[in-house]
């Protein structure tokens, strides 16, 4: 059984920041990509960010300068630093990784989600 766990969503004033973290849990072999996505209502899910195993990232042009994505060194936790929210930031954000898992097969495991509202 594999896991992820989001955690840090909630209210934020505009020019406010939160920082997300993602737990993956379970009979893991190896975490490849880590991946942030959100979806606002009435919105498709659009990624926000990603980090390869390795460190290298990715950010939508919409975070670009105000949101970091990081890794923990155990490569089984993902952050997302939100500096200079916008209101336009409002969704649920979600946690997606590419997992082996022990005796298993390789695929996309998805977090729950965690609402992050952004307004003064």
């Amino acid at each position: 059984q594999v896991q992820l766990v989001e955690s840090g969503g909630g209210l934020a004033q505009p020019g406010g920041s939160l920082r997300l973290s993602c737990v993956a849990s379970g009979l893991i072999a190896s975490i490849y990509d880590m991946e942030w996505y959100r979806q606002a209502p009435g919105e498709e899910r659009e990624l926000v960010a990603g980090i390869t195993r390795g460190g290298v990232t990715n950010y939508a042009d919409s975070v670009k300068g105000r949101f970091t994505v990081s890794r923990d060194n155990g490569k089984t936790t993902v952050y997302l630093q939100m500096d200079s929210l916008k209101p336009e930031d409002t969704a649920v954000y979600y946690c997606k990784a590419d997992i082996l898992r022990v005796r298993g097969t390789r695929r996309n495991f998805w977090g729950q989600g965690t609402q992050v509202t952004v307004s003064s």
